[in-house]
């Protein structure tokens, strides 16, 4: 990896005198102008770095870092006018002014807080926004040539999100994770769960905080790879995924009955097609908030689960936090404060259709961020679900999905909405996770549509959301995906086809679903699911098009039977790699930078990638496209997995594609079972 250089600049010399620089035990602490600012080694090569306006730091706030800290051997010292924490790889340096400097080994500068202007105010920036809150901004410097990965999930289409402007709140298929990866050879976690943004602009870079009591990042150094690795360490390793959840999953919106969905099971079977998962989704239920199947429609959880066992399947239930006020445990919630809050007016955050009325009713939420109502909601889960020997859980609208969104408005268990809003998706899959190991279930898995930083240590995959079917959100996808895996997320999937429509009879869209299946079938989790036509209105009854392999017509159904059994060749190779991913924080599914950081080429590259260090995937996703050029990194050698074709790295070739055939290619005379 190559990194600008950039010479030190000493702050600009402020009216007002310098602040107290003093060694703390294993800590650096500054105190001047109104502030308190402190620095200590948090895991090896890394360092985190709070702030607060008055004498004392807030403790136990939330945030993503583990309790405890990751052992790391630094050394503090203050000499003269400025302050420097070494620990490993990674110095910081900080003057009585208060500015912080990131350094590496070497002594160049790694990043560096920036001061908004040689007056006032510095590079921590704290206007009040009432008893005791203030809206935070943190400056850094921006670098020419940098880089900038992570950041979570979003669908703006950029892989190097440098120059964006990214908001920090959970929508549908916007998720914040607020992790920073730079070619520079650092990773950055802003430790606040706060509403704000971050603004990657060419003069500097700005976090936000729209209203919080306290800075906290966290910073380490090195190849991309090991800070993935310490920053598994800081805030939590997955658990390893279970062995079932590498094969398929099929679903659609939705199966409305018992029957229904069994017919669809045995079909697998009876042609012999793998099939590991089959999704019971929404609607499934009596009431929002009961979190119960409906026994006119699921009149035998426990032999439909019985029978699914048998044929090697689990079925998975989406489960949403709503609380309709018809729910027999709206009352209870309510008066145990069990809900999510407001500060004015009542506590009705969606409306949303509920079995019974005819029109929609205002449903609520309960505070996943209360470990009472945690509590409660995994016992009515426990009772009503994991008894029938259920035990694979969809999170689906889990942001919550509040319309509209005034977190402002919102009073959590943990804090006020804008303080702590972020955090609601992680809490959620803790729920689960927890009430799963406590019942003395080992394997614990989760499918959410929202997450934040930290989420890993409980389980939680991810997938991206209620998205388009056309081949521009296909390309989205891709690029958010491996976001996604820079984000500490090592589980992760997509709803293959996209979700907002897609009619199985239209040739352009069978298409579009090839080529995403294909690309499914190399993404750590492999999942069909969307709404396809014909639609019909949003409601208890509702039910999409037909979603199953065989929906789209004889040639696709080929194709996508061949990568089904391609994807079962191969799961125990994705095994391997997950099982690397929650031993080492290294995920499965990588940007090519991630195994050849110092091929500057391999930055650029945002429409392939690696599934392990040893198979380089290039989706096709242009409407007739039957080629498509790939760059091969330099410092390997490359073999058409198709062909057996070799090339050398550090090329990019142009390789042929027809419709049934993804670009795939094997690293270093790598042997995997592409081909039957």
């Amino acid at each position: 990896m190559t990194h600008p250089t950039v010479p030190a600049v000493r702050p600009p010399e402020k009216p007002e005198g310098p602040g107290v620089l003093r060694e703390a035990g294993s800590a650096l602490e500054y105190h001047g102008h109104l502030e308190t600012l402190r620095l200590e080694p948090w895991g090896s090569d890394a360092i985190r770095v709070r702030a607060v306006r008055g004498g004392q730091l807030h403790e136990g706030l939330p945030g993503a870092l583990l309790e405890t800290p990751p052992p790391a051997g630094a050394t503090v010292k203050v000499e003269g006018a400025v302050g420097r924490v070494v620990n490993g790889a990674i110095t910081a340096e900080v003057t009585d002014r208060g500015i912080v400097r990131f350094l590496r080994a070497d002594g160049s500068e790694l990043l560096s807080e920036q001061p908004a202007h040689f007056w006032w105010p510095g590079a921590r920036l704290y206007t009040p926004t009432g008893n005791g809150y203030h809206r935070l901004e943190q400056r850094f410097r921006a670098y020419d040539g940098e880089r900038l990965f992570g950041l979570g999930q979003h669908q703006h289409g950029l892989f190097d999100q440098k120059g964006a402007t990214v908001d920090l709140v959970q929508r549908n298929a916007e998720v914040s994770v607020p992790v920073l990866l730079s070619n520079r050879g650092y990773l950055l976690l802003w430790n606040n769960p706060a509403i704000g943004r971050v603004e990657l602009a060419v003069n500097g870079t700005r976090w936000v905080a729209d209203s919080a009591r306290q800075f906290d990042y966290w910073i380490t150094a090195g190849a991309p790879a090991e800070t993935l690795s310490r920053y598994a360490d800081a805030t939590g390793h997955s658990p390893e995924l279970p062995d079932w959840a590498s094969g398929f999953w099929q679903c659609k919106l939705r199966y409305r009955t018992q029957d229904e969905l069994l017919a669809v099971a045995r079909e697998y079977r009876r042609r012999g097609l793998p099939l590991s998962v089959i999704v019971n989704d929404f609607f499934h239920w009596t009431h929002l908030g009961e979190w119960k199947l409906d026994p006119a429609e699921w009149p035998d959880p426990a032999g439909m689960v019985r029978e699914l066992d048998g044929m090697g399947v689990r079925l998975m239930v989406s489960v949403w936090p709503s609380v309709s006020p018809l729910s027999e445990n709206h009352r209870e919630m309510e008066r145990r404060g069990l809900l999510i809050g407001t500060e004015y007016g009542p506590p009705t955050h969606a409306e949303w259709p509920d079995k019974g009325v005819a029109s929609t009713v205002q449903v609520a939420f309960y505070d996943a961020t209360n470990p009472e109502a945690r509590e409660f909601v995994w016992q009515k889960v426990r009772d009503n679900y994991l008894s029938h020997g259920i035990k694979v859980w969809w999170l689906d609208a889990c942001e919550p999905e509040i319309n509209p969104g005034h977190q402002a408005n919102l009073r959590y268990h943990a804090g006020p909405g804008l303080e702590v809003g972020n955090l609601y998706p992680r809490e959620n899959a803790r729920a689960f996770h927890e009430g799963m190991l406590a019942a003395g279930e080992s394997e614990v898995l989760t499918l959410n549509r929202s997450t934040w930083a930290g989420a890993q240590r409980y389980g939680a995959a991810l997938w991206s959301g209620d998205i388009g079917t056309d081949f521009a959100t296909l390309r989205d996808q891709i690029k958010a995906g491996l976001n996604v895996m820079l984000s500490g997320i090592p589980w992760w999937t997509t709803d293959i086809g996209g979700f907002h429509g897609g009619d199985p009879d239209d040739p352009a869209y069978r298409e579009v679903m090839v080529r995403w299946f294909q690309y499914g079938a190399f993404c750590p989790l492999f999942r069909l699911h969307g709404y396809r036509e014909p639609w019909t209105e949003l409601g208890p009854e509702m039910t999409g098009g037909p979603n199953e392999v065989w929906s789209y017509g004889e040639q696709a159904y080929d194709i996508l039977a061949s990568y089904l059994h391609l994807r079962e060749r191969l799961r125990p190779y994705v095994l391997a790699q997950t099982r690397h991913a929650a031993a080492t924080g290294v995920p499965p599914m990588r940007p090519l930078f991630l195994e050849f950081p110092e091929d500057p080429a391999s930055w650029e590259v945002d429409d392939a990638f690696l599934l392990g260090p040893d198979l380089l995937v290039a989706p096709v996703t242009e409407a007739g496209a039957r080629s498509r050029a790939v760059y091969l990194p330099a410092g390997a050698e490359w073999r058409c997995a198709w062909t057996g074709a070799a090339h050398p790295g550090g090329t990019t070739v142009t390789v042929d594609a027809p419709l049934e055939r993804i670009p795939l290619f094997l690293r270093d005379g790598a042997d995997l079972p592409v081909l039957s």
